[in-house]
């Protein structure tokens, strides 16, 4: 066995009727384990090596509790023992290696890695997760299974109760499970667990952002980062823009967003920007899309598909007001964000 894991995590458990995982919500998780900690995890509980999920009990929690200590494992080692006292089950899930998730369990470790800024978005191997999540409701009691509902919201009604339906997703949303330093979220419905949000990131109300998606850094989000996109320091996504991910459409494209970018209003992108790009209000950019090139001197000098300049720094995207052709032209200025809506996260 190797002397390293890739990641654990002390968690807290829902199972449905059936015993299944619903979601497993995990405090502090924790990537590239020291030897120390992977000694306590081994000789306190009955894992025996590779990526395993156990359920512990109180005696479980106890030794392991000795054992991180002794390991001087100190957060590791309180979070032990303060879950003594849960009435859920208790989840130890350990990813000795990156390999794609076998079980809910594993697939909420590695999505609350992502948004926890422990792991980047791509950083994480998450083939094969959808198929793994159950589908859930998740309401003001608690994740159910959506095939129990109607029995739940019969029996809470018979109580005098009403249960409130959020949403219903294999995906909660991020904040219910970890709010990173830094942020401000307008509409915490709208960034689902397994975002990455940066230091210095305001997502306004109508924003969004999936999973292993997010931000890099200071960014203004009024705009949609679909899942896989990515977008560097200091970028803004104006109100109503888009970008295309993999789950769109986007096919082999890694769409991604460098620095100091703007995508305008009610805009989007079927292609990466690098860094410095600007692409004006209301222009979607999609990769087949013909583009008449401009050098700095406003001459013609090629027509290209727009997959032709994904990830190319300093362009700019607009439309010719009197022809309707999308051109691209070398971008003279770089944005800046407005530093006093940064000035508080």
């Amino acid at each position: 066995m190797s002397d390293q894991i890739f990641a654990f995590g002390l968690g807290i458990g829902t199972q449905n009727k059936e015993g299944n995982w619903l979601e497993v919500f995990y405090s502090a998780p924790c990537i590239d384990v020291e030897k120390s900690t992977l000694d306590a995890l081994l000789e306190s509980t009955n894992y025996e090596g590779g990526n395993s999920t156990l359920v512990l009990d109180d005696s479980d929690l106890n030794r392991l509790h000795m054992s991180l200590l002794k390991a001087g494992n100190i957060e590791q080692a309180e979070l032990a023992s303060r879950l003594k006292a849960s009435s859920q089950p208790i989840v130890l899930c350990i990813l000795a290696t990156d390999e794609a998730p076998t079980n809910p369990a594993e697939v909420y470790l590695k999505l609350q890695l992502i948004s926890h800024r422990l792991v980047k978005p791509h950083g994480t191997v998450l083939d094969g997760m959808f198929g793994l999540l159950i589908n859930t409701a998740w309401t003001s009691e608690g994740p159910i299974d959506v095939r129990e509902l109607a029995d739940r919201q019969l029996t809470a009604r018979m109580q005098g109760r009403t249960i409130e339906v959020f949403s219903v997703d294999k995906f909660p949303k991020m904040a219910n499970f970890v709010v990173p330093s830094g942020i401000r979220i307008g509409n915490a419905a709208r960034i689902r667990l397994g975002a990455h949000l940066g230091e210095g990131t305001t997502v306004m109300h109508e924003g969004f952002c999936n999973f292993n998606a997010g931000t890099l850094g200071n960014s203004m989000v009024e705009g949609r980062i679909s899942a896989g996109v990515v977008v560097g320091e200091g970028s803004d996504l104006g109100a109503g823009c888009s970008t295309m991910g993999t789950l769109s459409g986007g096919g082999n494209i890694v769409i991604g967003i460098g620095e100091k970018c703007l995508v305008g209003a009610n805009a989007g992108i079927g292609i990466g920007l690098g860094d410095r790009c600007t692409v004006e209000a209301g222009l979607y950019v999609t990769a087949g899309q013909k583009v008449l090139v401009r050098d700095s001197n406003g001459e013609h000098v090629a027509t290209v598909k727009a997959r032709e300049l994904s990830g190319k720094s300093d362009l700019l995207f607009i439309r010719n007001s009197e022809t309707g052709a999308v051109e691209c032209r070398t971008n003279k200025t770089a944005i800046a964000l407005n530093e006093e809506l940064h000035t508080h996260n």
